[in-house]
């Protein structure tokens, strides 16, 4: 039984309009993957982290060192720098470890002119706080955040560690969480507060990025039934695709049954051709391929290729020219933490107990970093504020009702999982 009087001293602490101020002011660092500001949010996490009084461990990341590495998650940009920074509130040492994760690179704003306004400075259009970061996910970073001062404010003292960390680079493939991993962090449970609108997401689908090559044969526009036009020929590899994609979703796991396509297989960009009068004789083309749960991305992979493959086999011009695959940039694996884990179910149950409704449970359509912290023995879930569809849309947004309510929620629920000395 949770009742909220028992938190009613870390509740009541939760500065509201200094949670709202902080995603304002981490919007406005535009920390776009790849970019000098990635490591500037980085660099005001960590000392923000040290005027609160917590002890912060901030370092540069090894790249080149860490993307050599076999198991390393992949890139989408070029970096030649990166920062991580930790902070922990200690408790007295006989009690279990809670990491609130949460990353700070954001997705390019795209066409400035689908905006209202500059997508990094944030306005407050009724209970909506809007600008490019503030769903996806400085929101649940600044809600992390200020549970957490909540706590130390209440003079509250743990049985065991709380950890916040910052990463970078997880729009991308995993880099920040990979090189936390790599630092030897660990904990007994972890929550990503990413945008679930406040419902419990304990698993995700995968996502692998993938590049083809077409091939034609270059001849004079006005000749061109000579030639072999690139184009024409994907256009059966887009027809292949879906009919893969279908496939790939005749039977989902029961926890991904919410979605219309739970594994969804997607083209993001095409190039071809370099002159209006030219038949074109090449197309790349990049997309994103969904990973199911329980299957490995070696699995995945080899599905898209044998379908590519028998394509080819059956058109006398791509039988001799295959299409080229090439598997490239982000490399998210599926991850999955059983929804019955006492500590999600608790994370429910305080979060009803203090009123802000029940949550459902349900597995997510895209990657994340939970799947690394899966992957190394770290209980993971992701519960936060926002919704995922306006996440890299213009005009992003998040409800700062739902900010606060984060934070009380995860103030309550640090208390209870690490325990009062």
């Amino acid at each position: 039984m949770v009742e909220r009087s028992g938190f009613a001293d870390v509740i009541d602490g939760v500065d509201g309009p200094g949670v709202v101020g902080a995603v304002e002011r981490l919007v406005t660092i535009p920390s776009i993957g790849g970019t000098t500001a990635e490591v500037e949010v980085q660099d005001y996490c960590a000392d923000a982290w040290r005027a609160d009084g917590f002890e912060v461990d901030a370092w540069d990341i090894d790249v080149p060192r860490l993307s050599a590495e076999p198991g390393f998650p992949g890139m989408e940009v070029d970096r030649t720098e990166a920062r991580a920074v930790t902070a922990r509130l200690p408790g007295i040492g006989d009690g279990p470890t809670l990491l609130l994760l949460g990353h700070t690179d954001v997705v390019p704003p795209g066409d400035r002119a689908a905006w209202s306004g500059d997508p990094f400075t944030p306005r407050l259009v009724g209970d909506h706080l809007i600008g490019r970061g503030s769903c996806d996910m400085k929101a649940g970073v600044a809600a992390m955040w200020f549970a957490v001062r909540a706590i130390r404010d209440a003079g509250v003292r743990l049985r065991g560690d709380i950890v916040l960390a910052a990463v970078s680079g997880e729009e991308d493939g995993g880099l920040g969480t990979y090189a936390l991993l790599d630092r030897g962090i660990s904990a007994d449970a972890c929550i990503v507060p990413e945008p679930t609108d406040l419902d419990l997401i304990p698993a995700n689908g995968g996502a692998l990025t993938f590049r083809l090559r077409v091939r034609g044969r270059a001849t004079h526009a006005s000749r061109r039934t000579e030639g072999v036009s690139a184009i024409d020929k994907f256009l059966p590899v887009v027809t292949a695709l879906q009919h893969l994609e279908e496939r790939r979703n005749l039977e989902v796991d029961p926890l991904m049954q919410r979605w219309p396509v739970a594994y969804p297989l997607s083209i993001g960009t095409v190039q071809s051709g370099d002159w209006a009068s030219t038949v074109p004789d090449l197309l790349i083309a990049e997309g994103r391929l969904g990973v199911a749960l329980g299957e490995t991305p070696e699995q995945a992979r080899a599905d898209l290729e044998v379908a590519i493959a028998d394509l080819c086999a059956a058109d006398p011009w791509l039988a001799d020219h295959p299409v080229e695959v090439e598997w490239w940039g982000g490399q998210f694996a599926s991850g999955r933490t059983d929804p019955g884990t006492p500590f999600i179910e608790r994370l429910g149950q305080v979060h009803e107990a203090l009123g802000h409704g029940t949550p459902e449970v349900y597995g997510g359509p895209y990657g994340s970093d939970l799947r690394l912290l899966v992957g190394a023995g770290i209980p993971t879930v992701q519960f936060g504020p926002g919704e995922s569809a306006a996440a890299h849309a213009p005009d992003e947004w998040v409800d700062i009702r739902d900010v606060i309510a984060c934070a009380q929620t995860l103030a309550a629920f640090a208390v209870d999982f690490c325990g009062r000395a």
